[in-house]
């Protein structure tokens, strides 16, 4: 009827829908590999190793900038930014409507789609553990979202964290087009420390204050209640908010490492470069007083500066 609200549950008729999605996600990722990725490579000449790196940083730009926009209008007219109670507010959040639920089945297709594509793609056996646990971590968050009725704080957090990857990889695209740009990886690094706060600062927002205030404070599995009764326990909570900070800490140990290394080499390259140029300025300037101290050659005859033979003139006698 017309004003008539239809809202979604998940069920096993979302592995179908997954399944489907996933065959879309490989013709998909077949298209933009070979329609824009492969003849931007023909034209760089790309080496092996970053020949390969080439290829996922473009997969992930396409996927995260489409992910962006689409989870960006999600949020937006769903309200959850506006109105940033709806995070906790009424949980759990069994029903769903229906582009919140077709985001997180898209979502979980394509990381699923991503498996197959390690063969497909022929990435290296070196590559093959850091792929494989990103692609567990993504399912793992998404997957937990989705069916412990957390969508809206997913969202919100899947908005962050592409924002910020989506940064890194077209950084990556800038500096394999040309190594002499890395601008980009700057702005990524602003990018990535600003969306680890809002995400600590959204975690403490809802576990430590919104959660803990829900009415529903019981165990009822049935209607999807599995956490509000765990989080009025304050101990638990801090424990949890503990464990959040500390997973917080350790990403952001690794930026900064990441970061400390990256400068390093670049003062390296730079120091090298100036040690090179101060000695080809020493040899120019060493070739240019030894022209002058032996003088200079014309047709196989050695002059001073001047012109004038080195040589002492023999008098003519009368």
């Amino acid at each position: 009827a017309d004003g008539e609200l239809v809202q979604y549950h998940y069920g096993l008729k979302d592995l179908v829908t997954i399944l489907f999605y996933i065959f879309i996600a490989i013709i998909l990722h077949a298209v933009v590999q070979e329609y824009a990725l492969d003849k931007i490579n023909r034209r760089l000449h790309l080496s092996k190793v970053k020949h390969s790196k080439f290829n996922e940083s473009g997969q992930l730009v396409a996927f995260h900038l489409t992910s962006v926009i689409w989870c960006l209008y999600v949020v937006v007219t769903e309200g959850y930014i506006s109105n940033p109670r709806s995070l906790w507010e009424n949980y759990p959040h069994v029903y769903l409507p229906y582009q919140v639920k077709f985001f997180y089945l898209c979502q979980l297709a394509y990381w699923l789609h991503a498996l197959p594509e390690l063969y497909f793609q022929k990435v290296r056996k070196e590559e093959i553990p850091r792929q494989l646990r990103c692609i567990a971590l993504y399912l793992l968050h998404i997957a937990g979202a989705y069916l412990l009725n957390l969508t809206r704080l997913g969202l919100i957090l899947l908005l962050l964290q592409y924002f910020a990857e989506f940064f890194f990889h077209m950084a990556r695209l800038v500096y394999f087009t040309d190594e002499n740009n890395e601008k980009l990886f700057n702005v990524w690094a602003v990018v990535f420390v600003v969306t680890r706060l809002f995400t600590l600062t959204l975690y403490i927002l809802v576990i430590g204050f919104g959660l803990p205030r829900v009415e529903s404070q019981a165990l009822d599995p049935e209607r999807g209640n599995f956490f509000s009764f765990l989080f009025n326990n304050i101990l638990f909570r801090m424990s949890v908010l503990l464990l959040v900070c500390l997973f917080q800490a350790s990403v952001m140990w690794r930026f900064i490492h990441f970061q400390l290394r990256r400068w390093r080499e670049y003062w390296n390259e730079q120091s090298s470069r100036k040690r090179a140029a101060a000695a080809a300025a020493g040899t120019k300037q060493q070739t240019k007083l030894l022209k002058r101290d032996s003088g200079y050659h014309e047709n196989g005859v050695v002059k001073a500066e001047n012109g004038t033979s080195p040589r002492t003139k023999k008098l003519k006698s009368p």
